[in-house]
């Protein structure tokens, strides 16, 4: 059953031109994926934007990004013009034995976009950032074309005034802080993260498929599919194979434990680690993805830290957004995702015929809708770490020898992710904080009926125990 689409012609009758209604000056703090993202969104709804950055605006470094069904409605609704980010559609999950190579679990996303209205997509991160700078700052398209401004300094959380390093300054009724994992507007709104260094570290490398093939090595962008070996019995050793660039570029994450190698003071850039490092931890590795990484190019370290989630994401007229808000484990492959989903909570909640002019409101509504569902995946990524099977897409296949979780009734279901419908969950938060009755049959954004594959039907239990 393919569920409807979560766009403008999905609302409800509830929903009208709401009386109040104000365009706002915006400041969003930080020109990554997700700043990129809240920028398009709250400039579809009709709002001004200006985006700050620290130093020299300089773009995104890194990998690949995963962008599953639940983001890339988004990027559709937004009319993002997905083609200049070259990505690859995803067909299939596989997770491989570690010797051997053989699978061990696939997950067949074919029907994917039957099922759930949008495909599954893989950008390289740098490609994608530059997709949707595009999309932002653009003459063509609804809204104002976002401005990009460098060195901020300070921001008044009491009046929305930002002050540059020159002593220039910009008012703003509302301010999206999505300066990443090392956030200082987190700070600003009195958050001090409780986290610890990640008991697993990272290595990223690239190979460009031409070298593989000329090696006669396997051509695995010719399966696109994102391969994991390992994963299994505990262990922190997992080798993740993610192709982008239209199959060109192979992306490999390298996860081992830490005492065989702790990055936790590194960042992305500098000098390229030596691939003998690379290949140290997995003498036993399948020889064919083993050869691979042998060739691999940009070699650099990930530092992996493990964050508590944070108790509120708003103060007055500041909110949170992405790694900013709820940094998050890699393992559900979902970071990017839940980035993209809160641009689109505002994006939705300050449009027209939902906002009434009072911002305090609206994000506080942004708050109750985003924080359940972002710490249940921050979770899951926590577990999917030493446990393949915890990880959406594997979490279905139940049938298959390994499979164990530690929860069935609490594991996270591509259901939950897909099946969710924001507009709804908008719609049933501010009724219920209008006073206003909610007449739809969804339960926090999930149709009652829906069966999650750890066996929940959404209404047949209580809502506290689906909602995400």
């Amino acid at each position: 059953m393919r569920l409807p689409q979560a766009d403008a012609d999905s609302a409800s009758n509830m929903r009208s031109t709401a009386t109040g209604w104000r365009r706002l000056s915006v400041g969003v703090v930080g020109g990554g994926i997700g700043g990129l993202a809240a920028s398009i969104a709250l400039r579809r709804a009709g709002h001004e934007v200006t985006i700050y950055e620290r130093h020299d605006f300089a773009g995104e470094v890194g990998a690949s990004i995963s962008c599953a069904a639940n983001g890339t409605r988004w990027l559709h609704e937004w009319k993002v013009d997905i083609a200049k980010g070259d990505p690859v559609v995803l067909r299939k999950l596989i997770n491989r034995d570690w010797k051997t190579g053989e699978p061990v679990s696939v997950y067949d996303l074919a029907g994917y976009e039957e099922r759930w209205g949008y495909v599954y997509y893989m950008f390289h991160r740098q490609y994608m950032h530059a997709m949707l700078k595009d999309c932002a700052m653009q003459e063509e398209g609804e809204g104002t074309p976002v401005k990009l401004l460098v060195n901020h300094q300070d921001i008044n959380l009491e009046t929305g005034l930002i002050t540059f390093a020159n002593g220039k300054t910009a008012q703003h009724d509302l301010i999206v802080g999505a300066d990443g994992i090392g956030s200082a507007v987190r700070g600003i709104i009195g958050l001090k993260p409780e986290k610890k260094p990640a008991d697993s570290s990272c290595l990223h490398a690239n190979v460009r498929t031409e070298d593989a093939v000329r090696l006669g090595l396997v051509d695995y962008s010719q399966h696109s599919a994102l391969e994991y070996w390992g994963g299994q019995d505990n262990s922190w050793d997992k080798i993740v194979l993610s192709p982008c660039n239209g199959g060109s570029l192979l992306s490999y994450y390298c996860f081992f434990p830490r005492e065989k190698g702790d990055f936790t003071n590194h960042t992305w850039g500098g000098t390229d680690r030596p691939v003998e490092e690379l290949l140290a931890p997995y003498p036993e590795l399948d020889k064919q993805v083993r050869a691979h990484l042998a060739i691999g190019q940009e070699i650099r370290p990930w530092r992996l830290w493990v964050h508590q989630p944070y108790p509120y994401l708003v103060r007055n007229m500041v909110c949170l957004l992405g790694d900013a808000g709820h940094p998050m484990m890699p393992h559900q492959s979902q970071g990017a995702c839940m980035a993209i989903e809160d641009a689109a909570a505002l994006g939705i909640l300050f449009r027209p015929d939902y906002f009434d002019g009072n911002v305090a409101e609206a994000l506080q509504a942004y708050q109750e809708i985003r924080l359940p569902r972002v710490t249940k995946v921050q979770a899951a990524s926590a577990k999917a770490a030493v446990n393949i099977n915890e990880r959406i897409g594997f979490s279905s296949n139940t049938n298959i020898p390994k499979y164990k979780v530690a929860s069935e009734k609490d594991k996270l279901t591509i259901e939950e992710m897909n099946g969710y419908d924001m507009y709804k969950d908008v719609e049933e938060v501010l009724a219920k904080r209008r006073g206003k009755p909610f007449m739809q049959p969804y339960i926090r954004g999930l149709p009652i009926g829906l069966k999650l594959s750890n066996g929940t039907v959404v209404g047949q239990q209580p809502s506290a125990e689906v909602k995400l």
